[in-house]
C-alpha cells in the first residue's frame, strides 16, 4: 500500500522507506529472533463491537474543535494500544487526504482494521454521534445566547486549548516524518499556501505532490528488496496455512 503523509513522503508497507520498528523486525529476524507464529497477521486482539462503540462515543462526547486529533491518539494509542504511533499516523495521514472530516476518516480505518466493516460503520456512528446531537441542541439555543459574553469567552477557551493540544500531538508525531531538509522543503511551502495564502488543500496537493513523490521515489534496488521480502512473507504465510489446515484435518480424522 502506498500513502501521502502530511510532508508529501511517500511511503510503502514493509516497502524501502520503513520506520524503525521495521528495521529492527528485520534485525531480528537477521538473528533467528521472529517467528511466524509471532507475526501479527490480522488486526490486534478481537474487539468487541460494543466496546468500539463506546469508546469512540466516549471520544466523541469528551472531544472539543481541532483537538480531537489529540483525543483520538491518547485513546487509540496510548490507553487502548489498540494502534502504535506508525499506525496511527499511517490512518491520519490517509484520514487527510480524503474527502470528509478527519476524525470520522480515521475512526473509519480503524474500526475496519479492527473489526472489518461493521466495525467501521460502529466507530463512525460512535464518533459522529455526540456531535450531531450537540450541534443540534446549540443550533436551537444559538439564536437565544449567541449575544452573550459568558458564551463566547467559553468558547474561545475552548478554541485556544483544542490549538494547545494540535501542536502538543503535531510535536509528539510530527518528528517522525521529517527526517531531512527536504521534508522541510515541502512542509514549509504546503504550509505557507494553506495556511498563508488560504489556498485549497486539493490544488495544493496537486501542485506539491508530484514534486514530493519525485523527491520520495525509491530506487530500483530498494523495489527489488521490496517484492523479494514480500514474496518471502507470502510463502511464509501459505506454508503456515497449509500446516494449520493438515494439523486441523488431522484431528478431524482422530476425532471421527
Amino acid at each position: 500500500m502506498i500513502y501521502l503523509s502530511f510532508t508529501g513522503k511517500l511511503h510503502y508497507r514493509a516497502g524501502a522507506r520503513r520506520t524503525r520498528s521495521a528495521r529492527a523486525c528485520d534485525r531480528r529476524k537477521s538473528r533467528g529472533e521472529f517467528k511466524l507464529s509471532k507475526i501479527q497477521l490480522g488486526p490486534p486482539a478481537a474487539v468487541s463491537l460494543g466496546r468500539l462503540f463506546k469508546v469512540f462515543l466516549y471520544i466523541g462526547a469528551t472531544s472539543f474543535g481541532g483537538g480531537v486529533v489529540a483525543y483520538l491518539r491518547d485513546h487509540l494509542v496510548k490507553r487502548r494500544q489498540w494502534l502504535n504511533d506508525d499506525q496511527f499516523l499511517a490512518a491520519l495521514e490517509i484520514g487527510e487526504t480524503v474527502p470528509g472530516l478527519i476524525s470520522t476518516n480515521v475512526s473509519v480505518i480503524v474500526g475496519g482494521r479492527l473489526r472489518g466493516v461493521r466495525g467501521s460503520i460502529a466507530a463512525a456512528i460512535g464518533m459522529t454521534l455526540p456531535g450531531a446531537i450537540a450541534v443540534f441542541i446549540l443550533g436551537l439555543l444559538y439564536a437565544r445566547f449567541r449575544s452573550n459574553l459568558e458564551v463566547k469567552a467559553m468558547l474561545t477557551g475552548v478554541s485556544a486549548a483544542a490549538v494547545g493540544l494540535i501542536l502538543a500531538v503535531t510535536l509528539q508525531i510530527g518528528h517522525r516524518e521529517i527526517s531531512k531538509w527536504l521534508d522541510l522543503a515541502i512542509l514549509i511551502p504546503t504550509f505557507i499556501l494553506v495556511g498563508m495564502l488560504h489556498i485549497s488543500l486539493l490544488a495544493t496537493l496537486v501542485m506539491i505532490a508530484p514534486i514530493a513523490i519525485w523527491i520520495h521515489r525509491p530506487d530500483r534496488a530498494a523495489l527489488t528488496d521490496y517484492h523479494a521480502r514480500q514474496a518471502a512473507y507470502h510463502a511464509q504465510l501459505a506454508a503456515h496455512h497449509t500446516a494449520a489446515a493438515t494439523a486441523s484435518g488431522s484431528q478431524i480424522e482422530r476425532a471421527s
